[in-house]
């Protein structure tokens, strides 16, 4: 047994420098997707203009993604993630800039998460593909629970104090400290030795990017499991992106949450992610993937409904923390599965392809659930995003290629 196994994957003192660059990243994400969502309902008070904010992060993302799991898989990794982290520096200085000037507008904020897009979807192409590098194949689940209970640690704090900040000085302190976490990020990751991989071939021709988002896409749907989970995640998103992506409007107008609420609501969903990042790692080995899988199907989605019911902000956030540990723990358990049954020179090609995939589902799910916001009420788009939420959960714990999985 080496070293690493013994000690978990922080005896690696590379994932170790890696894992602090991430979780800088993660604080930035954090107060990106309160501040920002926020500052475009203050400008336009509509849950459509809202909602299309999330568009514009998630369409490039997933379209890029194809293109950052071939350059993951070819390039030096390192290099392109502190590439990635240096564009979206540049893009959050330029919102806190302009919005000190007094001249930010809707329309720049989409621009400019469009570019912060494109750069996560490479990053990410590039985290994917270096967890294997850096630890091997044993311990993909635990190293993916360590960095996601990161993330969602970061995702408690930061929505709370950027919250906080909103409330009482604006926008402008949220969107500064956001890009100077993209700073430390870079700073952090400049300091691992290498990422891989050990032979990079340097920036593939546009035949070889196609020829690699082909082999992508014939890994997944050639394996039923890879394929039955990805068409759930594609429909979960639908319903679940789209209802969060009018949860500030559901939160400002059921309960009149102040901003300070909305980032204190944030934070309380962020410990369920927490515990349901933890159970992940301990659990990675104990439960086989398809019953811990449905398990937590069954728990996100059931808890989505009394979340909907609630009449006190606090409840239904604690409601929402339940479902959204389901979630964690599902995503975790998903990530750690596909890490281990895709062979390491094809992760990023086949993370890209099944990333497409599955967040193809949430643009036409956030605009949806954005106009039935508008139209009826954010109240009404929330119940029919947890009806069709759970649909979807019971079709996939009744599914045998999902629920019979042992890898």
């Amino acid at each position: 047994m080496s070293a690493i196994s013994r000690g978990g994957v922080f005896a690696s003192p590379s994932f170790r420098q890696y894992f602090a660059g991430q979780a800088f990243s993660y604080v930035g994400d954090g107060l990106r997707t309160l501040a920002v969502p926020l500052l475009v309902y203050h400008l336009t008070h509509s849950a459509l203009s809202t909602s299309a904010s999330f568009v514009c992060e998630l369409g490039p993302f997933a379209i890029f993604g194809l293109i950052g799991g071939s350059l993951a898989d070819r390039v030096d990794r390192r290099h392109l993630m502190i590439v990635c982290d240096f564009g979206r520096f540049v893009v959050m200085t330029a919102f806190a800039v302009v919005f000190a000037m007094g001249a930010l507008t809707v329309p720049m904020l989409y621009a400019g998460l469009i570019v912060i897009s494109i750069c996560a979807a490479f990053f990410l192409g590039g985290q994917s593909s270096s967890i294997p590098y850096l630890l091997g194949k044993s311990q993909m689940t635990q190293a993916t629970a360590a960095l996601m209970a990161a993330e969602s640690t970061s995702n408690m704090i930061a929505p709370m104090a950027g919250g906080a900040l909103f409330g009482i000085f604006g926008p402008l302190p949220a969107l500064a400290i956001n890009a100077f976490t993209y700073l430390c990020s870079q700073a952090s990751l400049a300091l691992v030795p290498t990422l891989g991989p050990d032979d990079p071939h340097g920036l593939p021709s546009l035949r070889t990017v196609g020829h690699d988002i082909a082999v992508g896409f014939r890994f997944l749907l050639r394996d039923d499991t890879m394929r039955a989970v990805s068409l759930t995640s594609f429909l979960l998103n639908t319903f679940g992106i789209g209802a969060y992506s009018i949860l500030i409007p559901f939160l400002k107008r059921d309960f009149g949450a102040s901003d300070g609420g909305v980032g204190l609501f944030l934070g309380i969903s962020a410990c369920g992610a927490i515990v349901g990042s933890l159970l992940a790692g301990k659990l990675a080995t104990r439960w086989p993937f398809g019953r811990a899988l449905t398990a937590a199907y069954v728990i996100d989605a059931l808890f989505f409904i009394p979340m909907v019911l609630a009449h006190n902000v606090w409840l239904a956030a604690i409601f929402w923390a339940i479902g959204n540990g389901g979630a964690q723990f599902e995503a975790t358990q998903i990530i750690g599965w596909r890490l281990r049954v895709t062979p390491d020179e094809m992760v990023g090609r086949v993370f890209g392809a099944v990333r497409l995939f599955v967040l193809c589902g949430m643009a036409p799910g956030v605009l949806v659930f954005g106009y039935v916001a508008d139209r009826y009420g954010p109240h009404p788009a929330m119940a029919l995003a947890a009806l069709g939420y759970l649909t979807v959960a019971l079709g996939a714990v009744l599914t045998p290629a999902i629920r019979s999985d042992a890898r």
